[in-house]
C-alpha cells in the first residue's frame, strides 16, 4: 500500500491538459464557430493528437488485433482467458474498438438478444410527464462542449433523451436520477441508443444496485465502506476528515454516481470505465482512494485546508497534469486493495448500519463482481432458460430363457497321442490294457 499510495507522485513535465473535455454546468453552452473538435469530440479540446504518453501507432494496432481475436471467440475468451481480458482493460480498450466491447463486458449483448424489440418499444412509447419534464431540463448539462450535444435539435440530445425516457419506462418503480445523464451521454458518444439503453440498464442493475434508485440505499452503505478503507490505507487523511468535518457524502456522490465522468479528463474518463466494466466496483473505490491521496496525501497539503471548503476545494481542483491516463492509472491499479478486502469491508459495515423503517436495507449481494460473474451468470440463466435436452428411453427386454451349461470336455488321464488321433477321425476303440506294454508316442515310427 506504501509503494501505491505513497507520497512520491511521479509528474512528467508538459502533460497536456484536457480539463476542457470535463462536462459541468459551469462550461459555456455552446462553441464558437472557428473551434475545432479535439479526437473525442469535444469542442476546442486539447486532446486532437495523442500526449507524449499516449502508445505509439504500432502498439495500438496491435492491441487492436488482440481484441479483435478475442471478442471473435468471448465465451471461449472469458470462460479461460479472462486474466489476458482484464490486463488489456488496464491498459485501455482501442477507442476503434470500444463500441464492440463495452456491450461485450457487461453483458448488454446478451440483454438486447434475448428482449428483441423492447428498445423500440419503450421508445415509441409516452413517457411519463413527470419524468420528462425533469430530463428535459437536464440535457443540455449533459458534456456541453461535445459536438454530439451541442443542438437541442441533434440527434445526441435526443438520442440521450430516448434512453432515459426509455429507462422510467422499464424501471418504473427507480425512475430517473440526475446522474444518469452523463453515465448515457458517454455511453451515446460511443454506442447507438439501443446498445447504450442496455449497457446502462446493467450499469445500474448489475454493477451498482441500488445506486439510481429514489432512496439511493446503495450510495450510503459505500460512503461508510470508503470512510473505513480510508481509516485503513490512509489513517493522517481519515483523521483530517474527521476533524474538519467533511463527511464521504459531501464529494464521493459525484464521483461514484457519474462514474467519474464529471471529475477526470475525459481520455482517463474512458481507462476508468475499461477497467470498471471489466473488475466491477473496486475500481471505483480505488479511484477515489487515489484522488484523495492526490489532494490531501502530504502535510503541507493539509495544513493547506484547515477548514471544510477548504479541504472540499482540493478535492475538486487536482491539477490535471496529475490525472493524466498514464500517470493516473498505474496508481489505481498499484492500489491495494482486491475484492475480498472489499466484501468484508462492506459486510462488516452493513452489520454496523442502523437500520431505518423508512428506506430499504441495502442489497450488496445483488451486485456482481465484474465482467467474469456477469458472464458466469448469464451463461447460468441460459442454461436454466433453454429447453430440456431429451431424455433417452431405456428399453428393457424380457431376459432370455437359460441356456443349459456347456460342459468342459473330460481330458483327465488322456494322453497327447490320443488327442491328436481324436481329433483326425472318428474314434476308434482300442483293447483294454492290462499292462503298460503299448506303444508309446516315441516309440511311433514315421
Amino acid at each position: 500500500m506504501a509503494q501505491a499510495l505513497g507520497e512520491d507522485l511521479a509528474q512528467p513535465g508538459e502533460l497536456q491538459d484536457d480539463s476542457s473535455s470535463l462536462g459541468s454546468d459551469s462550461e459555456l453552452s455552446g462553441p464558437g464557430p472557428y473551434r475545432q473538435a479535439d479526437r473525442y469530440g469535444f469542442i476546442g479540446g486539447s486532446a486532437a493528437e495523442p500526449g507524449p504518453g499516449h502508445p505509439p501507432a504500432d502498439l495500438i494496432r496491435q492491441r487492436e488485433m488482440k481484441w479483435v481475436e478475442m471478442t471473435s471467440h468471448w465465451e471461449k475468451t472469458m470462460s479461460r482467458r479472462y486474466k489476458k481480458v482484464k490486463m488489456q482493460c488496464r491498459k485501455g480498450i482501442p477507442s476503434a474498438l470500444r463500441a464492440r466491447c463495452w456491450p461485450l463486458l457487461c453483458g448488454a449483448h446478451v440483454c438486447q438478444k434475448n428482449s428483441p424489440g423492447t428498445y423500440q418499444n419503450l421508445a415509441e412509447a409516452p413517457g411519463d410527464p413527470q419524468w420528462m419534464e425533469t430530463i428535459g431540463r437536464d440535457l443540455h448539462r449533459q458534456f456541453p462542449l461535445h459536438e454530439m450535444f451541442v443542438s437541442p435539435q441533434g440527434h445526441g440530445q435526443q438520442g440521450l433523451l430516448q434512453v432515459l425516457k426509455a429507462y422510467t419506462l422499464y424501471r418504473p418503480e427507480q425512475g430517473y436520477c440526475q446522474a444518469q445523464g452523463p453515465v448515457a451521454a458517454v455511453l451515446l458518444m460511443h454506442l447507438p441508443p439501443e446498445e447504450a439503453f442496455w449497457c446502462l440498464v446493467q450499469i445500474c442493475e448489475v454493477y451498482l444496485p441500488g445506486y439510481y434508485g429514489p432512496h439511493m440505499e446503495a450510495v450510503r452503505l459505500d460512503a461508510e465502506v470508503f470512510m473505513a478503507l480510508l481509516r485503513r490505507l490512509l489513517p493522517r487523511v481519515h483523521k483530517h476528515l474527521q476533524k474538519v468535518g467533511v463527511g464521504p457524502l459531501l464529494y464521493l456522490p459525484e464521483w461514484f454516481l457519474c462514474l467519474f465522468a464529471r471529475s477526470l479528463p475525459f481520455p482517463t474518463v474512458l481507462r476508468v470505465w475499461d477497467a470498471f466494466l471489466s473488475e466491477g466496483v473496486k475500481v471505483l473505490f480505488r479511484v477515489g482512494l487515489t484522488l484523495v491521496r492526490l489532494a490531501l496525501g502530504t502535510t503541507e497539503q493539509r495544513l493547506a485546508c484547515p477548514g471544510l471548503l477548504e479541504t472540499l476545494g482540493a478535492l475538486r481542483s487536482i491539477p490535471p497534469a496529475q490525472l493524466q491516463e498514464e500517470v493516473f492509472m498505474p496508481q489505481v491499479h498499484g492500489v491495494a486493495l482486491s475484492e475480498q478486502d472489499l466484501q468484508r469491508e462492506i459486510k462488516a459495515q452493513l452489520a454496523q448500519l442502523p437500520a431505518s423503517a423508512s428506506e430499504p436495507p441495502p442489497r450488496p449481494q445483488a451486485r456482481l463482481p465484474g465482467a467474469p460473474a456477469i458472464f458466469e451468470a448469464q451463461q447460468l440463466a441460459g442454461t436454466r432458460g433453454s429447453p430440456r435436452p431429451e431424455v433417452p428411453r431405456i428399453v428393457v427386454q424380457p431376459p432370455e430363457e437359460p441356456r443349459p451349461p456347456r460342459r468342459k470336455p473330460q481330458t483327465r488321464g488322456k494322453t497327447f497321442h490320443g488327442l491328436l488321433t481324436r481329433s483326425r477321425g472318428p474314434p476308434i476303440e482300442s483293447p483294454t490294457r492290462s499292462h503298460r506294454s503299448s506303444t508309446s508316442f516315441l516309440d511311433t515310427r514315421f
